[in-house]
């Protein structure tokens, strides 16, 4: 599970989040280029959009799920 003490300063804003634990696979990117990408230097992804429509979570939730390191958060809107 994601930790939000562990969550990358360069996240968009809001709910969702990548925290320390990613390995930049680009699994989330895959799913949803809308949200996510690879920083410029390939280290890890971060989130550049949050989510606005029910279809836009749906694979923000999708990207959460299938990150094979759990690097992938929602605070819930904190």
């Amino acid at each position: 599970m994601a930790q939000l003490e562990l969550r990358f300063p360069d996240n968009s804003p809001g709910q969702y989040y990548v925290d320390s634990n990613c390995i930049a696979c680009d699994t989330c990117v895959g799913i949803s280029k809308a949200h996510f990408r690879l920083t410029s230097n390939y280290d890890h992804a971060i989130v550049i959009a949050q989510p606005r429509t029910p279809n836009d979570i749906k694979q923000c939730d999708e990207a959460l799920a299938c990150c094979p390191v759990n690097a992938i958060g929602n605070d819930g809107g904190k």
